[in-house]
């Protein structure tokens, strides 16, 4: 029997239980490889459900300034993805639950090699991968190498896909599907919930798994009110954002604690912020 991917379970947990999934995002090797892993155990601790780890790259065309900088600042600490599934596999020695999905852009997997990335990356514990500039047209081996390594392919939605797309991404996505629920790159500002319902309600004729919603998500109040909607909260801007200045306070032998704690604290609000508006659960068959 194939073990259950964690995002499956993870999201099911939620549903079963009327909780909408929190998933921060964060950039490998920002503010610096050494604080990775502590951010991510803090993430778990402040109650995220998925960690969506960024893959950094020199040409983020999809990331607004802040994301870009924080990939920045990684390269030149020397992140690279061979380094960035080392740092997974630290992880996983004492979490071996949460899920995490790899967001990134197509070149640095390229150059590694679809199914040596692929192998590895279920060797260290990725659940999910989402390339930004990979369309599910031109997935082909690519989604082969990460379905037989238990891997789900996760994939952008726009305000502007048509039904087509929509279609289209219906038929490979697993794990869940990524709404972004602004034109433009990560940060933007205005956030329409109407909208953003009204987008769900079409995606939701189509695709059949949860879907997730992020950019110009950047507080408790954005975050409760887009969570009446999705089945997931993603938030990246704002927590790297924090991170940065929280690390900007901290000297320089503290700047580890200081952006796990940080990141800790802040995102903390976010949980309980969506704890406290719960959806209605299915009733028992």
């Amino acid at each position: 029997m194939t073990e259950a991917n964690r995002i499956d379970t993870a999201l099911r947990r939620l549903a079963e239980t009327g909780r909408v999934a929190l998933v921060p995002f964060i950039t490998a090797g920002d503010p610096s490889p050494d604080a990775t892993v502590p951010l991510m155990h803090a993430l778990v601790q402040a109650g995220a459900d998925i960690i969506e780890l960024g893959v950094p790259f020199s040409d983020p065309m999809a990331d607004g300034p802040v994301i870009q900088r924080a990939a920045e600042r990684a390269l030149a600490q020397g992140m690279t993805l061979s380094r960035l599934l080392d740092l997974v596999s630290e992880f996983r020695r004492d979490d071996p639950r949460t899920p995490i999905v790899l967001m990134g852009y197509a070149n640095p997997i390229e150059r590694m090699g679809y199914a040596a990335f692929s192998q590895r990356a279920r060797a260290v514990g990725v659940d999910g991968l989402l390339v930004v500039d990979c369309p599910p047209e031109e997935t082909g081996e690519f989604a082969e190498q990460l379905d037989r390594n238990g891997i789900h392919p996760i994939f952008l939605l726009a305000p502007t896909s048509t039904d087509e797309r929509i279609q289209s991404v219906a038929r490979v996505a697993r794990g869940y599907v990524y709404y972004v629920s602004l034109k433009g790159t990560t940060g933007s500002a205005s956030l329409n919930t109407d909208d953003v319902a009204e987008r769900l309600a079409t995606i939701r004729r189509h695709v059949k798994i949860p879907v997730g919603v992020g950019f110009g998500i950047r507080d408790a109040e954005s975050a409760v009110r887009v969570a009446h909607h999705a089945d997931a909260v993603v938030i990246g801007t704002k927590l790297i954002e924090t991170i940065e200045q929280g690390v900007a306070c901290a000297p320089a032998v503290r700047q580890v604690e200081a952006a796990a704690t940080t990141a800790k604290q802040w995102l903390g609000t976010i949980r309980a912020a969506l704890d406290a508006t719960r959806k209605p659960t299915a009733p028992a068959a």
